[in-house]
């Protein structure tokens, strides 16, 4: 079969998923806003690049803005779309990640091919992310309204979808009611072979210094430093851990700057200001043991989860980060927040321990509680990696299970 995949950043979550159907004698190409450094074919895809004509206009109010952006990037993909229906090309099956409106139009083109959406999050204003941490939520008054018409472009994708898929439960169920008969949800996989405990690893700190298994190392991974993924909640819990254990090392992953949620204030940082807000709680020395490495490649992120010795993981209602799980696979010993996307791999000492997600205390302690108790750190983390190699393994369940998805007529 031919198989169209699109996403505005290819490969994304479909690296894996795209090239096992190329190994299945499928023949697959990808439409992808952004080529970045990939030649064509890439792992056996073909891979066609589409652009954009325009950007948004002046003066749009500013609750629809979303939905212009998205609408530009669907008309756009449309137009290319007509360009290689000119060329004869035509797809059996289309699989897209509908949050950029990519394939808002694409029936229109090829109205006999089955539409498979990637289902990741459906905006709520209110039990979701969304009013979550009052703290920085924004004070514009049509910020609901705004977040409500975020969701107009799936609701039109999804009215043309044949079916869905969705790596999580909880993501499934963020979606209307009527539609999720049609949502499988299918991990998009961990390579539990790649990525699993080293129990001779070693990582070199950009000063030189050497770790092992043998320091005490507190580990937290984030695309970026914001509150979605609770940076300022581990912050503060620092000095109530540098404090405690004297030999602690804290190395925090992850880059300046805003993924989702709120910005930082104009000039400043997430990271400058809750290190500005801790520094007069810690000494020199506990102060010098809290090494920020920016982002890190694939293998130096394996070796931070290998070395570490308690992994804190944190984060609104909202998509479950690949970290958490590749930490688990790692057999890292967990201090997770109490939040839906988390409870539904980590159950509560016994594939991790739950805090809440604004107790600075409460995730401190039991951070503490851990790193003094190798015992229990060395159950916990061997039961997390059996979860993940029970349900999430990428070669031995969530690949086959895509593929039997994606074949489905």
């Amino acid at each position: 079969m031919k198989f169209l995949f699109i996403h505005q950043n290819f490969p994304g979550q479909f690296i894996n998923f795209a090239a096992e159907l190329v190994r299945n004698n499928h023949a697959v190409t990808a439409l992808t806003l952004n080529k970045r450094n990939l030649s064509s074919p890439w792992m056996g895809i073909e891979i066609v690049e589409y652009s954009l004509d325009r950007g948004n206009g002046k003066d749009i109010f500013s609750p629809v803005v979303d939905f212009e952006t998205k609408a530009i990037r669907g008309a756009c993909c449309y137009l290319k779309a007509i360009e290689l229906k000119s060329q004869g090309y035509s797809p059996d099956i289309i699989i897209s990640h509908p949050g950029w409106g990519e394939s808002l139009f694409l029936k229109e083109i090829w109205p006999n091919a089955l539409l498979k959406i990637y289902c990741e999050f459906y905006y709520h204003t209110s039990g979701c992310d969304v009013g979550f941490d009052r703290e920085f939520e924004p004070t514009d008054q049509l910020n609901l309204p705004r977040v409500q018409l975020k969701n107009t472009t799936f609701l039109l994708q999804m009215e043309k979808a044949d079916s869905g898929i969705s790596p999580t439960n909880w993501q499934a169920s963020t979606f209307p009611a009527h539609f999720r008969p049609n949502i499988s949800v299918i991990h998009d996989g961990i390579d539990t072979r790649l990525i699993k405990p080293v129990a001779d690893e070693r990582l070199c700190l950009p000063n030189g210094k050497q770790l092992t298994r043998s320091d005490e190392i507190v580990t937290y991974v984030s695309r970026s430093l914001e509150p979605y993924r609770g940076f300022h909640s581990f912050m503060r819990s620092l000095p109530g851990i540098l404090k405690t254990r004297k030999n602690a090392i804290i190395l925090i992953v992850g880059e300046e700057g805003t993924s989702y949620g709120a910005k930082p204030p104009a000039g400043k940082s997430w990271k400058g200001l809750f290190l500005a807000e801790i520094r007069p709680l810690l000494s020199s020395q506990q102060f010098e043991r809290i090494n920020f490495l920016g982002k890190v490649s694939y293998s130096t992120f394996k070796q931070v989860l290998c070395v570490s010795t308690v992994h804190v993981y944190l984060t609104y209602p909202f998509v479950l980060s690949w970290s958490l799980l590749e930490a688990m696979a790692t057999a890292c010993a967990i201090v997770g927040s109490k939040t839906s996307p988390v409870e539904e791999v980590i159950e509560d000492n016994k594939t991790g321990v739950l805090v809440d997600f604004f107790d600075y205390e409460e995730i401190a302690a039991r951070v503490v509680e851990l790193l003094e108790n190798p015992d229990k750190r060395v159950i916990l983390g061997a039961c997390a990696r059996e979860l993940v190699v029970r349900n999430y393994d990428l070669k031995s369940k969530c690949l086959p299970e895509q593929i039997a998805w994606a074949e489905e007529r």
